[in-house]
């Protein structure tokens, strides 16, 4: 492989010839072997377009030459095609320094490029041009809120689409009646649609929580570079790269009203990312509600007939298994994990800044991006079942919970003796209770009609 040299004040490194990145970056990659994890592209695209941001405003100001800012701001508008070149691994140490680094190189290179130079001679510099009046402490976190804010809008549309599949469900077996189960035994009627109902209003609120989450992380330090008092950084500069970023972005961010604050403090991702998990736990009830209701099929519950969407056994023919709400669980008890780690890491700051904000910001965009899949492929999985009304009409003529309705009439104990000594036989209570009450059973069957029972306050 070719190589050339590059140096930084501990010496001397080998580069690979047509690597963008330079020493910086060399030696993360030493340093931090590849855990597997990649940076999300929308927190690549956004540092990208932090360091856009900086060139135009550092230009405007006179801080930095034309030339050198335009060809910093073409470099970053081909951030989709030197993506490949972030290669530091989103879990390497240093607060995100090695990412800042490695985004300053690869910039610098192109920019170098497109002024006629070769890679490694830094026409552009990473430092002085590319990182100018910039810490990796206000570019990280400023990065991965403005990736948050793309990426929750993509979440929140994708929860929006399972709902609207849920709330068709609900109309279309809205007048299917079958038995409710509280503790997995039997529970008094309940409409189909009703259960799926529930399930839509428990998603109405996530989107309500999540919707309201982005005034919350809208608020950056970009300008505060190392601690948040923006040293090394011109008054100006600091007062209006905001607005810059927020046109080039077109993500509607403001300036922290204390940069200091919003530098060391990440509470926010911790606020964020408790919602997200939230959201979470409705998709895992919901998962596995329809696992329950689509066992068996024919040894267990039973009511739903789920998707076929894959072979379910390698030595049992015929066997097909409920694969995606079981997908959908596991990407949720991943996400359940991510917000432990996200809760101790942003509990551990020190002082003036965060050391663990790139576990912090990777773990909150993974976990979005792992719900979005979620919802996604669970929204189209639940368009896809069906209910099987014999078999709910069979449920509910076995379920004793029918009976709820008589201890109006005869009281709990009285009832509950009955069920027992009769072994659950249904007609059997009937009879005994009639019988003991001088009154026939037929009259008796009138006064449980379960046409009425998943009626509100049904006496």
């Amino acid at each position: 492989m070719n190589c050339r040299t590059e140096k930084d004040y501990l010496g001397e490194c080998l580069i690979p010839e047509d690597a963008y990145y330079g020493v910086t970056t060399q030696r993360a990659l030493e340093l931090f072997p590849s855990t597997g994890e990649i940076l999300d592209d929308k927190f690549i695209w956004a540092y990208f377009m932090i360091k856009k941001s900086a060139a135009i405003l550092n230009s405007q100001l006179g801080y930095l030459d034309n030339q050198i800012a335009q060809a910093i701001q073409k470099a970053c508008d081909e951030w989709e095609k030197l993506k490949s070149y972030i290669v530091v691994d989103p879990l390497s140490g240093g607060a995100g320094t090695s990412v800042n680094l490695n985004v300053n190189e690869v910039i610098a290179n192109r920019a170098t490029e497109l002024l006629g130079g070769k890679k490694g001679e830094y026409i552009v510099n990473p430092y002085n041009h590319v990182n100018l009046h910039q810490s990796t402490n206000d570019t990280f976190v400023t990065a991965g809120k403005i990736a948050v804010i793309v990426r929750l809008r993509e979440l929140v549309e994708a929860v929006i689409k399972l709902q609207e599949k849920i709330q068709e469900k609900e109309k279309e077996f809205y007048s299917i009646r079958t038995i409710a189960r509280t503790q997995l035994m039997d529970g008094v009627p309940i409409l189909m649609g009703q259960q799926f109902g529930a399930w839509a209003d428990a998603l109405a609120r996530d989107r309500w929580r999540l919707n309201k989450v982005e005034e919350r992380i809208r608020s950056v330090n970009i300008g505060g570079t190392a601690i948040g008092t923006g040293i090394g950084a011109p008054k100006e500069y600091v007062l209006k790269i905001v607005d810059v970023l927020r046109q080039v972005t077109n993500v509607k961010i403001a300036k922290s009203e204390n940069l200091i604050d919003a530098t060391q403090n990440l509470d926010v991702f911790v606020e964020i990312h408790g919602l997200i998990k939230a959201l979470g736990v409705n998709l895992f009830k919901i998962s596995n509600d329809i696992r329950l209701l689509g066992s068996g099929p024919n040894a267990a519950i039973g009511e739903f007939e789920l998707p076929k969407v894959q072979v379910g056994s390698s030595i049992m023919p015929g066997k097909v298994n409920p694969v995606i709400p079981e997908y959908v669980m596991q990407l949720v008890l991943a996400v359940f994990g991510y917000d432990e780690a996200i809760s101790h890491a942003t509990a551990q700051g020190n002082l003036q800044l965060n050391q663990f904000a790139p576990l912090i910001v990777h773990y909150t965009l993974k976990s979005m991006q792992f719900l979005s899949k979620a919802c996604n492929s669970l929204s189209d999985y639940i368009a896809q079942i069906k209910v099987k009304e014999e078999k709910c009409k069979e449920h509910l003529k076995k379920s004793t919970a029918n009976l709820t309705p008589l201890i109006n009439y005869f009281g709990y104990e009285k009832v509950a003796e009955e069920i027992v000594q009769t072994n659950w036989d249904i007609e059997k209570t009937i009879e005994m209770l009639a019988k003991e009450e001088g009154i026939s059973s037929q009259e008796l069957v009138k006064k449980l009609n379960i046409d009425k029972m998943t009626g509100l306050g049904y006496y």
